[in-house]
């Protein structure tokens, strides 16, 4: 029995040894399986229980005028963060109450951060009032996952102007985008207009990396190592445009309540001094976090805010294309400077062309000055006769119409250039004649031009046919020193070499002593310029301008576009001439025409876009 009971106990003690000897070799086998066979992979994860990356965002590049005032810097925000392994979604409840954040909210900013990286903190609140930082910092011990980075906004210094078209704003990237480029994160926000998108790859910088040592709450105790392991953000380079601040206060102030666009440039080598469409929006509402009562209200206002009429707009020229309309006659051989056309009052053909400029023989220089609708609708009418469509097109496309201007903005629109392929494919072979192309000869028709176009096109009239890149950066500055020089080369239009522009400007000229601008006149600077008229069946017409100064050695070129205000006369040719003297002697001489242009009340809305024929002389 005793020995019986002692062999019990030395089996159950050799099984309990073995189960031991087993248990231990297990322990051990696993041990070198996480230690030594899945070290990449389990190692990065035990750093990350006691380390915690931070993404440290760089300083937006700033954006300076030609004179080097500050027109758009940054002002530091408080951002919330969260980590979704270490966060515990019960404390959404606290966290809503902390920062009055709707929880729906918080919930749906934690499921974008979860989707995103669960490892990673990501945004989970932004643009907080420091009451609500402190709050939430105070709480943090109860808030495991929640931490906090200081990041910035845009602020627009120079507060004299509002340049909503010009600098654009900033809105958050796409899923899209963070997904697919290592350049961006969730909540990141990126150039969306203007020039913040243009340039958007050298203002944003690049992003530094902070390694934090962290408890087990997720809660910050210190940088790791003294810090010996992070990499400084590098700040976004800096943008000096060839913007005049002041110039562009003057035209903002001058298109008070009025909508359309202006372009100021420098006709010699394309540097645009002013830009404006009108309206615009506030883009302090759009700096941080976007109220969407402001957005609704933008996006949904019938007059269109959001929409850049310098690069976008594509409206009739009217008569403000009759000089180059000039040029181009007397390149094909038709017409002289000193030949003249009879004006009846009327031109006919098929139907009766009225024309407001007196009756009379007309040349080149006095139809320019009078605006002569049977002048050009005769040119024209022997255009469509000689079958020359084609190229009159290719000589219009030498002065930059039908193709962008290339201009620093997106979503620039190419305008519309008719030649022959395009009746045929709107009308059909052998279905269009010469009726359809007379109304060409003064700006009508099959023929669309941005603002930014007739800019290009006055600064060439202007230095007798050199045609400029418009541009707004001169130079980009980065945070080493260096600098890049942005220089565009103007191109002689070879077409134009051999032509002599005296009779066209001499006809500019005249505009604005005998003719159509005669209201605006300046004595103390010889200016050159066109007004035009589109007509608008479903509201008041659209008011042309274009002019140069001073005209024997231009410094300044403008183009102006205002909406349902009738004739250029009214308000364009001021505009335009005030832009040009203040920018000439930074002195307006005609005080009477500010206070008419700046008291200007509003406008009804218009009902429709215009249409594409016209009878009016401007």
């Amino acid at each position: 029995m005793n020995n019986q009971y002692g062999n019990s106990v030395k089996i159950s003690v050799r099984v309990l040894q073995l189960l031991i000897l087993v248990t231990g070799f297990l322990l051990l086998g696993r041990i070198f399986y996480l230690q030594i066979l899945s070290f990449d992979l389990y190692n990065p994860l035990s750093q990350r229980n006691a380390l915690q990356q931070k993404v440290v965002n760089p300083a937006r590049g700033l954006i300076y005028d030609r004179y080097q005032n500050l027109l758009v810097d940054n002002v530091p925000i408080y951002t919330i963060t969260v980590t979704p392994n270490q966060f515990d979604t019960t404390k959404l409840t606290l966290l809503s109450g902390l920062s009055s954040t709707p929880i729906e909210e918080l919930r749906e900013s934690y499921t974008k951060a979860r989707a995103y990286s669960w490892h990673r903190p990501s945004r989970i609140m932004t643009e907080v009032n420091f009451e609500v930082f402190t709050k939430i910092e105070e709480n943090l011990w109860q808030l495991p996952g929640i931490g906090h980075s200081i990041e910035s906004k845009r602020n627009y210094a120079y507060k004299n102007i509002r340049g909503s078209h010009l600098y654009g704003y900033l809105n958050e990237v796409s899923e899209k985008q963070y997904r697919e480029t290592v350049n961006y994160r969730l909540g990141d926000k990126a150039g969306k207009t203007g020039l913040e998108y243009v340039y958007e790859d050298y203002l944003r910088g690049t992003p530094g990396v902070s390694y934090i040592q962290v408890n087990a709450l997720g809660q910050p105790l210190g940088s790791y190592n003294n810090g010996s392991l992070d990499i400084a953000p590098i700040r976004g380079a800096d943008l000096i445009t060839s913007i005049d601040a002041d110039l562009q206060n003057l035209a903002e102030e001058l298109f008070k309540n009025k909508a359309g666009a202006v372009v100021v440039m420098n006709p010699n080598n394309g540097e645009v001094l002013s830009l404006l469409s009108a309206p615009d929006f506030d883009l302090d509402f759009l700096a941080g976090k976007i109220e969407p009562e402001y957005w609704q209200a933008v996006n949904f206002d019938t007059l269109r805010p959001l929409f850049n009429r310098v690069v976008s707009s594509i409206q009739p020229p009217g008569s403000t294309f009759k000089p180059l309309m000039g040029l181009m006659a007397l390149e094909l051989g038709l017409i002289t400077p000193e030949e003249t056309i009879y004006n009846p009052g009327y031109f006919l053909r098929g139907r009766r062309y009225n024309d407001l400029a007196p009756p009379g023989d007309y040349n080149i220089t006095r139809a320019i000055t009078k605006s002569s609708n049977t002048y050009f609708f005769s040119l024209m009418n022997e255009i469509a006769n000689k079958e020359l469509l084609n190229e009159w097109n290719r000589l219009a496309t030498g002065f930059g119409l039908g193709e962008r201007s290339g201009i620093d903005l997106p979503n620039e629109k190419p305008g519309i250039l008719a030649d022959s392929a395009y009746y045929d494919r709107a009308f059909g072979k052998r279905k269009w004649g010469i009726g359809d192309l007379i109304s060409l000869g003064v700006g009508q028709g099959t023929l669309s031009v941005t603002p930014i176009q007739m800019a290009v096109i006055a600064s060439a009239l202007a230095n007798n046919g050199r045609k400029v890149h418009p541009h707004i950066v001169r130079e980009i500055r980065y945070p080493e020193g260096l600098t890049t020089i942005r220089n565009y080369e103007t191109t002689t239009i070879e077409w134009a070499k051999k032509i002599d522009f005296t009779p066209i400007i001499d006809g500019m000229k005249g505009v604005m002593i005998e003719g159509s601008a005669i209201r605006s006149y300046v004595r103390q600077i010889e200016m050159a310029g066109k007004t035009g008229t589109a007509q608008n069946p479903h509201g008041e017409d659209h008011g042309w301008f274009i002019g140069f100064a001073p005209a024997d050695n231009p410094q300044v070129a403008v183009a102006v576009l205002v909406e349902n205000r009738g004739f250029a006369s009214r308000f364009a040719a001021p505009i335009g001439t005030l832009l040009m003297q203040y920018y000439l002697d930074r002195k307006i001489y005609r005080t009477d025409l500010y206070k008419d242009m700046i008291n200007t009340l509003p406008p009804s809305p218009p009902e429709a876009e215009l249409t594409e024929t016209a009878n009016q002389n401007e």
